[in-house]
Formats: structure tokens, C-alpha cells, sequence
């Protein structure tokens, strides 16, 4: 290590003398995903006895007071879209309680209709007023990161984080997953090295001294942290493995760690025992995208996020016309209708579009990625003069994309199905005849746009933010056969100003099988 290395990390035996057993070995947070790297030591700490006149268990002001500490730093305010852009109010959290909407925006959720996703995404980025009680914790601000981690939405949390202004070691640690999953892993350990104070764990220390090159200073670490008991077993065979993997040249591979971290992962990788991503986190699946990977996981990964919408669709097709296919059968059938539709689309020949788009249309239905489909291609089938069967696919396809309304500007109802279609698309049921009980639920939505008194209540409360996720939690239940809830959803988007959402939802609802 060089002499402005060693010093930077404080010297391995600094090292060990200014960590404690009880930094080492502190429990996560809680708001923290189970499957984040300990990479750095956040022990919890103890709250400060409250102050005379401030409100406590057996005080004397009420307990439902809400106490707030003036000027003081505000991270859960952070946000990466102004309100300009989401439409959203600056006091989308209006009266509403920290602790409460962290657990709300915390639920596990299908999150299957793409619409849904994306808002949920626009929600977790907003600027927005935090609650009164947020107090400087940012409670708020690590669920929202949480959140889009779970989505698998790696660059938004990133984005997210960066807005926040301050690396604290709870944020830090979710800042050192996505950059093992993203391939900036070197980009962490300099901020790693250059920030003492957010605390390393020996295996984040061990990983990175080596990236850096030093791996006598990594090896004599590690062997130190062995014999003070600060890494597990399973800890110490990977990172022996990691840095002399010629020692166990002919050996079995190690058993997989539980949970496997970011960081196991990419030290796996680099020892030749990579794991598929798929059964892993969704977020997982960033990690095959990287040229290092073979075009079949780049492509089934780059499948798994675009059906999160998380990946630009424009790189799906970059994923997907890459190379010609040399197999078949599976995900090469389906790369091949898809190239030979884009083939047929690039030459804007509406015979050969009308053959080659049944097949890729339900090639990609197969893998739920119409929408990816549909955004990519809606806009230059509208301009292709197609009739018949293919005409009224294209109209379909149109209707899952940003141009749904143009599409049924321009379209022609052929039957009572497209009738319905249009008038969600426009806007406009009146008059409009239901087909099932599916879209039974959603008229009265756009027939009377009135949410159910309980969400009403929040909303007179500003309390904006948790009235959305609520109504996009009964639109889920209606998934689930609860159709009730489709209709006090989309009623509540209607009453808010969200229009564009409820008519997306709404034709996702008629045309995708997401039912459950």
C-alpha cells in the first residue's frame, strides 16, 4: 500500500485497535433490505433523554403531539424530480407521520401493472416538504431508497442518494451495493478510504484494499480479523478464496453465503464461481447487463428489468438486435421474432409488418413485456396503413404506449370491446357500454370520480403521498379478484388530477393478463 494509502485507511493495526467487538458485530437497520452487504458498522444509537416540556411516555403533553426541531438538516426533503415534473404538491406528505408512511411505502407489493410501477418510482424521487416529525432522522429517505432497491430501480436510488448531500453510513451502505452491482465498485472504496468515519467492515476493508492492489496489506487484515473472531466462516472461506484463489485450484465450489450480498457476489465472480442472477433480488440482475456477461444473461436480464420498468426500453431492443441468434428454442425464439419484426418495421413494408407482428407480439406476451414492445414500436405502426387482424393489433399495441390516445383518436370502434377501449382512452365512458365485470369496475371511475371516505379523509389531511399508495394497493387487490378496489383506485387518481395514470391503468387493467 502506498505510504497516502496507509494512511488514509489508519494502518491495519489501527484498524484493529479503534474497532470494537460491539461495532462489528451491530445489527442492520431495520428499514434495511436483507439482503444489503455489511459493509460498513452502523451501531444504533441511543436516543437522547427527552427535554423538559417535550412530549414522552408518561409526560404531560399529549402523546399524539407531533415535535419538530427547527432548522435542524432534513434529509428526508431530498428528492430528484421538483414538483414541476411529477405534478405532485410540494406537501405531498402533508400531516401525515414518518414512522407510519416509511411502513406504508415499505410494503412488500406485485407491482404488476407497468403504470403502477413507474408511479411508484416518480413517488419515491419527488422533492417534497418531509412530515413534521421527521426530525433530521431520515427514516423517510432510506424507505424511499429501499423501495427503489427493491424495484431493482438501481440508478434512481443512486440518484436519490446523491440528492441527499450526505453520505451517513445507513446511506452509505446501500451506496456500496449499487456500485458492486453497477461494476463502480472502485468508485466505493475510494470513498471508502477517503471517509474513515463511515466505519468499514473487515470484509468491505479486505475487498477493497485488494481492488486497490494491496494484497499483502488485504491478506494480513484478513488473517488479523480471523483471530479476533471478527469475520463468520462463511466470511472467512470466501475472502481466503478471494485472495489466493490458486490454493484451491481443483477444490469444490464454496456453498453459496445466505443471503448472498452484492458484495459475495462480485467476489464470487471474481474467483469463477459466479451465481446466476435470477433466483437472486431482482436488483441482481444489473450485474449481468455488464459486458463481462454472455448475451443469454444479458438477455434474460435485461427481460427481468424491463418487465420491472426499470431498463429503457431502447436498450432492450440494443440487448435484443445485438447479434443474430445461434440456437433456438426459448428466449431465442422470441429474439428472433423480434428481430424479424424490427427487420420488417425498419423497412416500413406493411405486408411484411402484418406477418412478422402476431408472432413477435405474442412471443413478447409470453414474457410480459408488452408495454417495453409497445413503447418501442406504437408510434410507427400508427403511421403503417395496416388493416384487418394486424390493424387492430397495432391499435392494441398503440393503446399500451404513450400514444393510446392518439391511436383511438384515429380508430374506428369495430366492435363493443374497441368501443370501451376508446372512451377509457379518451377519457369519456358516458354512454359506453361495460363488457365483464372488469370493466364493470373500472367505469364508475370515469363515470363519477368519487374515492371512498377514507381516502377522502387522508387527502383533507394533504396527506397526498399515502392516498396514492393506498389507492395503488386496491388496485392491486382488484388483481387479486377484490374489483372493488379497481374502482376506488382509479377514482382516487381521477380526484387528484391524475389522468394520464388512471386511463394508463385502466387499459393495462383491459388489455394484460396480470390477473391473478
Amino acid at each position: 500500500m502506498s505510504t497516502d494509502g496507509a494512511r488514509m485507511w489508519g494502518g491495519v493495526s489501527a484498524l484493529l485497535l479503534g474497532l470494537m467487538p460491539g461495532l462489528a458485530l451491530a445489527e442492520e437497520p431495520l428499514s434495511a433490505i436483507d439482503w444489503l452487504s455489511s459493509s460498513v458498522s452502523t451501531p444504533a444509537k441511543p436516543l437522547p433523554p427527552p427535554e423538559p416540556g417535550v412530549a414522552s411516555a408518561g409526560g404531560a403533553l399529549p402523546q399524539n403531539v407531533i415535535v419538530s426541531t427547527l432548522d435542524g438538516p432534513t434529509p428526508d426533503a431530498a428528492g430528484v424530480l421538483p414538483a414541476r415534473v411529477t405534478g405532485f404538491p410540494n406537501d405531498l406528505w402533508g400531516l401525515g407521520e414518518t414512522e407510519k408512511i416509511a411502513a406504508l411505502i415499505s410494503i412488500r407489493r406485485d407491482d404488476d401493472l407497468p403504470s403502477l410501477q413507474r408511479l411508484m418510482q416518480t413517488l419515491m424521487l419527488a422533492q417534497a416538504t418531509p412530515p413534521a416529525d421527521s426530525a433530521g432522522r431520515g427514516i423517510l429517505l432510506r424507505a424511499r431508497i429501499d423501495k427503489l432497491l427493491d424495484m431493482a430501480a438501481l440508478e434512481e436510488a443512486n440518484a436519490l442518494i446523491e440528492a441527499s448531500g450526505k453520505m451517513t453510513p445507513e446511506i452509505f451502505r446501500r451506496y456500496f451495493d449499487i456500485a458492486m452491482l453497477t461494476g463502480q465498485e472502485d468508485a466505493a472504496c475510494a470513498q471508502l478510504r477517503d471517509r474513515p468515519d463511515l466505519a468499514p467492515t473487515y470484509p468491505a476493508r479486505i475487498f477493497c484494499l485488494a481492488r486497490s492492489g494491496d494484497w499483502g496489506g488485504s491478506a494480513l487484515t484478513l488473517r488479523m480479523a480471523q483471530a479476533l473472531g471478527y469475520v463468520n466462516e462463511s466470511e472467512d472461506a470466501l475472502l481466503t478464496r478471494f485472495l489466493d484463489p490458486d490454493l484451491f485450484e481443483g477444490e469444490p465450489a464454496l456453498e453459496p453465503p445466505s443471503p448472498v450480498t452484492p458484495l459475495a457476489w462480485r467476489m464470487l465472480e471474481a474467483i469463477g464461481e459466479g451465481l446466476p442472477t435470477a433466483p437472486l433480488p431482482l436488483a441482481f440482475s444489473h450485474a449481468e447487463l455488464r459486458e463481462t456477461a454472455g448475451w443469454k444473461a444479458q438477455i434474460e436480464a435485461a427481460e427481468r428489468l424491463a418487465r420491472a420498468s426499470v431498463l429503457d426500453p431502447n436498450r432492450l431492443l440494443g440487448i435484443y438486435t445485438e447479434r443474430l441468434p445461434a440456437a433456438s428454442g426459448g428466449v431465442w425464439d422470441r429474439v428472433e421474432a423480434f428481430q424479424h419484426f424490427d427487420t420488417a418495421l425498419q423497412a416500413a413494408d406493411p405486408g411484411a409488418v402484418a406477418a412478422a407482428l402476431p408472432k413477435a407480439w405474442a412471443m413478447m406476451a409470453s414474457a410480459a413485456l408488452e408495454v417495453p414492445f409497445a413503447e418501442l414500436f406504437a408510434e410507427r405502426l400508427l403511421r403503417l396503413p395496416l388493416t384487418g387482424e394486424a390493424g387492430a393489433l397495432a391499435f392494441r399495441i398503440a393503446l399500451l404506449s404513450g400514444q393510446y390516445e392518439t391511436a383511438a383518436n384515429a380508430r374506428t370502434a369495430a366492435d363493443i370491446n374497441e368501443a370501451f377501449l376508446i372512451g377509457l382512452a379518451r377519457g369519456n365512458l358516458q354512454g359506453v357500454t361495460p363488457l365483464d365485470s372488469l370493466s364493470r369496475a373500472i367505469s364508475p371511475a370515469f363515470v363519477r370520480a368519487t374515492p371512498p371516505a377514507d381516502l377522502m379523509a387522508l387527502l383533507a389531511e394533504k396527506r397526498l403521498g399515502e392516498a396514492i399508495l393506498h389507492a395503488v394497493d386496491r388496485i392491486e387487490r382488484g388483481l387479486h379478484g377484490d374489483l372493488r378496489g379497481v374502482t376506488e383506485g382509479l377514482a382516487l387518481f381521477r380526484h387528484v388530477g391524475l389522468e394520464d395514470l388512471s386511463r394508463r391503468v385502466a387499459l393495462e387493467l383491459m388489455l394484460l393478463e396480470r390477473r391473478g
